[in-house]
């Protein structure tokens, strides 16, 4: 295991109280809603924040246990960092900026300069490394602050946001960029998003932090499979409820019934989960069997790709996926009342 760390600590409001463990060559994305903790959490693992308790332990060299006195300064730690702003040093070019950590970890001059520019030459930046941070676009520096970051070679590398100040045309190539360098890092690799996009694409391993604690961790397949919050739902696009198993049905608070399509091996509170796709609209009550069908108002409609996401209101507000023909042949964008129905085959219920 490459890194194990339990932080707890106090940050003004924010009460954080983490665990992970990571093996090495393991990317992980670390998400969650605005306040959670994250930065501060990979704040706190760069030693840039002290810990009230807990350990941090990195290649079996212990970082951080403040039981036993030991707080490792973040110099001195082989852990490389790129925030959010990239704060590239303003006054140095782009080569010196790479060279920076190198050159105060003791490396000579002339040795510092000639890995830098080999780093440069990796991410593509040969041919600006006399420019000062200024004259670089976005991705550019973004590339800068990564080489700067690897350059030390680190074994655990933390990203907050690294593609936040892209535009949209250029985030998907720095993302496929990013995903190469990534992918050829032999370290341990923390890498903060809201984006579920870049979280899927970058990253083997997602771990949900909420109020401070992490609530899921997961492959994007297990946790799709099963959220354990409102807002992984919400990340990944799926409906989730909680409930009360009850034979074949999963009672909600306010007393609607989602019938599952066999009887439940399950007791207590339960999550039920119905992905968009498998909800179905209609104007007229739907002909056929449907076990699972309610009033509702559109409220809103989202295009993504080809298909709209129909934000539903009502008794159990829902969101539907439907195509492009459907909201026209419905008149979907009219908004007002609907039947929606789901079939029972399509409502899984797996236990709180």
């Amino acid at each position: 295991m490459s890194l194990e760390a339990t932080v707890t600590l106090r940050k003004g409001e924010l009460a954080l109280s983490a665990e992970l463990a990571v093996e090495s060559g393991t990317v992980v994305a670390l998400l969650g809603p605005n306040a959670a903790g994250k930065t501060t959490l990979l704040r706190a693992l760069a030693g840039l924040i002290p810990l009230d308790g807990g350990r941090v332990v990195l290649d079996g060299s212990v970082l951080d246990d403040p039981a036993a006195g030991v707080h490792v300064p973040t110099e001195r730690r082989p852990v490389g960092v790129v925030f959010q702003d990239y704060l590239l040093f303003p006054h140095l070019s782009v080569l010196e900026n790479v060279a920076f950590g190198l050159r105060s970890r003791g490396a000579s001059r002339s040795a510092a300069r000639a890995a830098a520019q080999a780093w440069l030459e990796r991410v593509g930046l040969e041919r600006c490394a006399a420019l000062k941070p200024r004259a670089l676009s976005g991705g550019q520096a973004q590339r800068a602050a990564l080489a700067r970051a690897l350059a030390t070679d680190p074994r655990l590398l933390l990203l907050d946001e690294p593609l936040a100040a892209m535009d949209a045309g250029a985030r998907a190539d720095l993302r496929r960029a990013l995903s190469r360098h990534l992918a050829a890092y032999e370290g341990t690799c923390l890498v903060i998003t809201h984006d579920p996009i870049e979280a899927m694409t970058l990253a083997d391993k997602l771990v949900v932090l909420e109020a401070g604690r992490v609530v899921q961790t997961g492959t994007p397949g297990e946790l799709s499979s099963h959220p354990r919050s409102r807002y992984v739902a919400d990340l990944l696009g799926l409906n989730l409820y909680r409930g009360r198993a009850e034979d074949r049905a999963v009672v909600l608070p306010h007393g609607h019934r989602l019938v599952a399509a066999d009887p439940l091996p399950l007791s207590g509170d339960v999550f039920a989960v119905i992905p968009p796709r498998a909800v179905a609209l209609h104007r007229a009550p739907p002909e056929g069997s449907p076990r699972n069908v309610w009033r509702g108002v559109v409220e809103d409609l989202d295009v993504i790709g080809n298909h709209v996401r129909a934000h539903v209101s009502g008794e159990l507000p829902i969101i539907a996926e439907v195509t492009h023909g459907a909201v026209a042949s419905m008149h979907l964008d009219d908004g007002g009342p609907v039947f929606v129905s789901v079939k029972a085959v399509e409502v899984e219920v797996y236990e709180a």
